[in-house]
């Protein structure tokens, strides 16, 4: 009598080709090693054929056979897929999973409200939040694993598709006893020879020494962190000033330390915030009701866990 191969075992089995072992696939996807060496075992025994070579230094690698048989299970599962789509797209409720990207600075103000309001106003959506800085994010999304990410319009290629809902110009932090904290607006040549503490996280590290390069200058770089809340402690100690676009309500640092924002003189670029999707994916129904909801939560007048604009007038260092 014939044993199917069932979806989940066809899971497993390109976990394991895509991730190059039994132990890495284990890792990424949550399930046992003995569960997905067992479901390769059976589509090999069902099959009858060798679906892996094990190298010992190289792990897993597929046989030709193997590689054919890789081609047809993610077919197989793609066509699984869409007709959940195609169910979900013809329903009324609103029901399936959704993968989220979210740059980091921004999730813990972003996170509650837009995201995860979003499941708790459809209680058979299974939201999947995956945090990043934007390297991660558009690796995410080139790699499928992710269906969109709320993030910044930082290094998009020619496949990403931006949709842009606000605009948050770069401020200056500093801590309330730096000789800065009181004037109403700075230049980079004022911000040139003092102590700089860079967020240093991919893309955003360029944007941000690019806003000193377009006004001729270098900064004076003394302390560095890819942690948003470990610059604002660093800034709040008197370490050095900050740049940042994010604008969180809170003027203090974990360690109840006050900080104030100064406006930056002049033109300077800022990044919008908004929603990056991969365009050669098809957006689902449910995607497309998030990014609804993400239109009707974010924009110049309104932003989840953010202060308003208003701090950019000259004569308001903080809410």
């Amino acid at each position: 009598m014939l044993n199917r191969v069932s979806l989940r075992q066809m899971e497993y089995f390109v976990a394991t080709a895509k991730h190059g072992s039994i132990a890495a696939a284990s890792a990424q996807i949550h399930i046992s090693s003995p569960s997905i060496s067992a479901a390769i075992a059976h589509i090999e025994t069902e099959l009858n054929v060798q679906l892996f070579v094990r190298h010992p230094s190289k792990g897993l690698g597929l046989t030709a056979i193997g590689t054919l048989v890789l081609r047809q299970c993610e077919d197989v599962l793609d066509r699984s897929s869409r007709l959940y789509e195609i169910a979900s797209d013809s329903g009324d409720v609103m029901q399936g999973a959704l993968r989220v990207g979210s740059f980091q600075s921004l999730t813990a103000m972003i996170a509650p409200e837009v995201i995860f309001g979003f499941s708790r106003a459809f209680e058979k959506v299974q939201v999947q939040m995956v945090e990043g800085d934007q390297e991660v994010l558009m690796n995410k999304l080139h790699a499928l694993e992710i269906d969109l990410a709320i993030t910044y319009d930082l290094h998009l290629g020619d496949d990403i598709q931006f949709e842009a809902l606000a605009t948050l110009p770069p401020y200056v932090l500093v801590s309330e006893l730096h000789p800065l904290a009181q004037q109403a607006a700075v230049t980079f040549e004022e911000l040139a020879p003092q102590p700089y503490v860079l967020l240093d996280l991919p893309m955003s590290r360029e944007y941000f020494t690019s806003l000193f390069a377009m006004a001729g200058v270098t900064p004076n770089i003394v302390a560095r962190s890819r942690s948003e809340e470990v610059v604002r402690s660093m800034v709040a100690n008197g370490i050095g000033y900050a740049l940042f676009n994010v604008r969180p309500k809170s003027n203090q640092s974990l360690d109840g330390k006050r900080m104030v924002r100064v406006r930056l003189a002049g033109k300077n670029r800022p990044m919008l915030l908004g929603l990056a999707s991969y365009k050669p994916m098809k957006q689902s129904k449910l995607a497309r009701v998030f990014m609804e909801r993400c239109r009707a939560y974010i924009s110049d007048q309104y932003i989840p866990g953010m202060s308003a604009a208003s701090f950019f007038d000259p004569h308001i260092s903080a809410p």
